[in-house]
């Protein structure tokens, strides 16, 4: 029997009245469309998982040709990246939660079900179930790219020392993320009945923060991995190179108004238009402009010049903030390497080697005058390719 709805589900049932039951709940929902495609036995379920795709299946643990537990490994092997809700009867719930540690997303004891019960079952089983796809398919991009760095670091005899330190720190700034996703998606898993439904928005939300977070880190790893193998090329376009950084201070006036700073621009000398690479010079004044705004104090002053000579144009962002040790300054500009007064402010150490290999592939240089508790200024000079 089929009825045609938009969410493809495939009921494992031999009880054909029970099957009747489901199929009328579904229809007298309206929030949520369903097709429900009912088989009687596991081995008619595997065949036609092989034919069609479905969303989530409903799983009965006590079949003709399957008993218990033993269901559920088949309909997971055979339909691994759909999410499953078992159904039991009262006196086997604990199997049916066994049965949901084994990998199925839900269970329903039968005597128990109605309308609003199936679809909400459904629906979450359906979101869990799609968030693990997701957070393995992660987990696999993480791991191929760990595998690529650091088969490009073996290559290089002469950086097996710095590929030994980057793979500690990467693992180290990769795993508050995962673990943050780890935890939320267990929660999500195992204690769903308990949880409020602004609760587990707040998971959900948590979760996707900590993806965001694991995906800007790979992409400041890949950006350095191909400045290190010499593939990083420049672009030039026109560019109003002032109007140009008064959009990047503008960009940056939240984060400096949350920390009660000041943030002040100027100009000086002949700018007018000149070919640059947008994307480099984004990577170079981001950094630097986040960076004082970061590791300054509170009601402070980041100021911002943009100078304007006859060869090359000067960028110096200054900030009254912490300061950088002496003896840390040396390796600035090395990835992953962070002053040690930086304390709980967060950040991976890519930000100024981006920079540095930005301002590098556009043939000029960076240069940094700090003291601790006095604040820091970054010079940057480029060279002026005039239209």
């Amino acid at each position: 029997m089929v009825v045609s709805y938009s969410v493809k589900i495939l009921l494992i049932e031999d009880n054909l009245a029970y099957a009747r039951l489901l199929e009328e709940f579904l229809m007298q929902t309206h929030s949520q469309g369903f097709t429900l495609v009912h088989v009687n036995r596991l081995g008619e379920a595997l065949q036609e998982l092989t034919q069609c795709n479905y969303d989530v299946i409903l799983l009965d643990l006590n079949l003709p040709d399957s008993e218990g537990l033993s269901s559920l490994p088949p309909v997971i092997d055979q339909a691994p990246g759909i999410a499953i809700v078992v159904l039991t009867n009262l006196n086997d719930e604990e199997l049916a939660i066994e049965a949901v540690r084994q990998g199925a997303q839900d269970y329903l004891v039968k005597r128990q079900v109605n309308p609003d019960v199936l679809v909400r079952s459904l629906r979450y089983a359906i979101e869990r179930k799609q968030l693990l796809e997701s957070l393995r398919t992660v987990n696999e991009a993480l791991q191929s790219r760990v595998e690529e760095r650091t088969a490009e670091l073996v290559k290089a005899n002469e950086l097996n020392q710095f590929k030994s330190e980057f793979v500690s720190m990467f693992s180290h700034d990769i795993r508050n993320p995962l673990n943050t996703i780890l935890l939320a998606a267990g929660l999500l898993q195992n204690y769903d009945e308990n949880l409020t439904k602004e609760k587990k928005l707040n998971h959900l939300q948590m979760i996707r923060s900590a993806i965001k977070n694991m995906g800007q880190l790979l992409d400041e790893v890949s950006f350095i991995g191909k400045a290190d193998s010499g593939r990083l090329r420049t672009h030039p376009i026109r560019l109003d190179l002032e109007a140009f950084c008064r959009q990047l201070v503008e960009e940056v006036r939240l984060m400096a108004s949350e920390k009660h700073l000041t943030l002040v621009f100027a100009s000086f000398g002949q700018l007018g238009e000149g070919l640059w690479d947008k994307s480099l010079l984004r990577h170079i004044l981001s950094n630097l402009l986040t960076n004082a705004i970061k590791y300054s104090l509170p009601d402070g002053i980041v100021r911002f010049e943009l100078i304007g000579e006859e060869k090359t144009v000067i960028f110096r962002i200054q900030d009254w903030g912490i300061g950088i040790p002496q003896e840390d300054q040396k390796q600035l500009f090395q990835p992953f390497q962070r002053a040690d007064n930086v304390g709980s402010i967060p950040g991976t150490g890519l930000g100024l080697a981006i920079a540095k290999k930005s301002v590098e592939a556009h043939g000029g240089e960076i240069v940094v005058n700090s003291q601790v508790g006095v604040g820091t200024t970054f010079t940057v000079t480029l060279p002026l390719l005039r239209i």
